[in-house]
This record gives structure tokens, sequence and C-alpha cells, in this order.
């Protein structure tokens, strides 16, 4: 089942049910007004939620054209965006970019931020920067959304917790994260708004590619129309998501409606490209001695998909264009 957000009634938009080939909806506030309504009664809106699914493949209720530029994020704002980092490349990689160390419990403790929930971009919508001396970069990851998680999931229980998967481009601002870590006390300034695919999926829409609390499919990534991304999502992710719930519950409930990020998406193979600029400017210094290619500027177009076997777009493709405010 695919779900997403059409951009109605509020601030918190309409529910509706996306067909698989990503080119019909069907409206389904009738049996929740919104995404985070659903969530909230999982137990009895999902079944109704897979009947009206079925009956829109089978063409057998009233359904319009899907549009992306029509749909807010699956969840327009929730109650808790939490991101951890589960690539070591990636973390190795920018640590050497910051000139700092792994930490000790590098593959033993996952590294975790909190973002902010408060505002969750569209797919299509712009990112809005004040200053391109901040050093915006895109982070390509898959996310899950969670049911209500209680403190001390296990390992073994945490697939139960998982409802939903979306894409994720968590924007980051290289240039203001040294300053503040160095603070002691983590992201704020340096994590602006985060975006998401138009379309949430069950886990069920995976298939085989969702296997241990990872999802084994190829992330693409384009900028300015340009791939520089062809990043395997499975292989390499050193803690699955069910790792990184029993880490974020270890002393306290997530509520339904929560999403958990997987870091950005990061192989150690060159020839797969990169899924930040952060990465392919830390490979530039450490084979040239200076990175090369600048962080996104005014007018930069970012773009990510992911496909299953058969060529089909899981969740839809995320298209953001970065702007200055005024």
């Amino acid at each position: 089942m695919k779900l997403a957000t059409l951009d109605a009634r509020g601030r918190d938009g309409a529910l509706v049910i996306v067909n698989r080939a990503l080119t019909r909806v069907t409206d389904a506030t009738d049996l929740a007004p919104t995404l985070q309504a659903a969530l909230d009664d999982w137990a009895r809106c999902e079944p109704r939620l897979q009947a009206r699914a079925a009956a829109l493949e089978a063409g057998t209720v009233s359904s319009t054209p899907y549009e992306a530029a029509k749909l807010k994020a699956p969840l327009p704002r929730a109650y808790e965006w939490v991101d951890g980092s589960a690539y070591i490349n990636h973390i190795m990689l920018v640590r050497k970019a910051r000139k700092a160390e792994p930490p000790a419990t590098l593959r033993t403790d996952p590294l975790i931020y909190q973002g902010g929930g408060g505002e969750l971009l569209a797919p299509t919508a712009d990112i809005v920067i004040r200053d391109e001396a901040w050093g915006c970069d895109f982070e390509s990851e898959v996310g899950v959304i969670l049911g209500d998680t209680p403190m001390g999931t296990t390992v073994a229980q945490a697939a139960a917790h998982v409802k939903l998967l979306v894409l994720v481009n968590d924007v980051s601002l290289r240039n203001l994260i040294p300053d503040e870590l160095a603070k002691g006390f983590g992201f704020f300034q340096s994590k602006p708004a985060t975006g998401f695919s138009p379309v949430a999926c069950t886990p069920d829409e995976l298939g085989p590619a969702w296997k241990d609390g990872r999802v084994h499919l190829t992330l693409k990534t384009w900028l300015n129309g340009v791939q520089v991304g062809d990043t395997a999502a499975g292989p390499e992710m050193h803690f699955s998501f069910f790792d990184l719930i029993a880490h974020i519950t270890r002393t306290r409930n997530f509520p339904a409606g929560s999403i958990l990020g997987s870091g950005t998406v990061s192989n150690a193979d060159r020839a797969r490209g990169y899924s930040c600029l952060a990465e392919k400017r830390m490979l530039e210094t450490i084979d040239a001695g200076a990175p090369s290619t600048p962080f996104l500027k005014h007018g930069d177009r970012v773009a990510m998909e992911m496909c299953l076997a058969d060529g089909s777009s899981l969740f839809g493709r995320i298209e953001q264009r970065v702007t200055l405010s005024k």
C-alpha cells in the first residue's frame, strides 16, 4: 500500500492512497482524515486502507491523476524526526572532512541526532537558504515511520513497529556544523527543514528487498540533471533500522508518526557515486589535496528516487531546487 498527503484541508493535508504505478490516487479521508490520524489508530485503519488500495488497483473506486506537485510530505509535520548515521563509510569520510576522529564506539553504538519535525518539506518544495556561504548539502537517505514504539523495544521486537518507509533528503549546512559541534551540544542551526518523498509505502510493497531491517535496493541521486549516485542501500548499512529503533528507545517511548532516518546511504566503492556533496569533496581532498566540487548554490536542482527490480518507482521522486530567501 502506498499513502500520500494531498495539499488540502489545512496544515496536515488530506490522506490519499496511491496506486503502485504512481498514476492514480483516491481519497481516503473517510477512513482517516490525515496520515497521522491513521497511524494513531493503525490497527483499525490499516486493513481498511489496504482494502481501498486493492480497489484502486482493480479500478473499482473513483480516482484522479497522480501529481506529485500537489502533494505535501507524507507527514507534513511529525512528533519526532530522528536521524541516524548507519553507514560507516559516510561517517569516516565526513569526519575526515571535519578533521575529527571517529568515535571509539563507531561499530557498536549508533550515531543519532534529533532534527526538527515541525516543518517537513514536500517532495517538490524549494530548499530555502539565507546564505550560500553556509555550505548547503543534500543527503539521500531512507527512512521509516513508526507506530507507537515503547521504551525498551528490542531488536527482535522492532519490526512490528515499522509501519511505513519513505525517502529522505536530510539537508545539511556543512559550514555551520563544526562550530556547533565544538560547543558539545549537537546539531541545530546546521540542520534546516528536511525533504521527503511523495509516497510512503508499507513494508510489504518492497517484497524481498525489505530484509533484516534494511532496504536492499539502489538509491539514485541527480544533481542538475546529472546522475551522481547509484548507491546500494542494503549491504553497507552497518546498523539496521531495527538496531536504530532499539537504540533510540533505550530511555523513552516514541509516539506513532515518529520518523527515523538511516543517515546518508554510502558505499566504499567509488564507482557507485555519492549521496551527499561532503563525501565527494572529501574524496577530492584525499586525491588532490583540496575539494573542487562546490556546495549547493541558488538554482541548483537535486533529485532522488528508488526503484524496484522491475524499474518501477517505489516512493516517487524527490525533486527540489535551492533558492535564496529574500
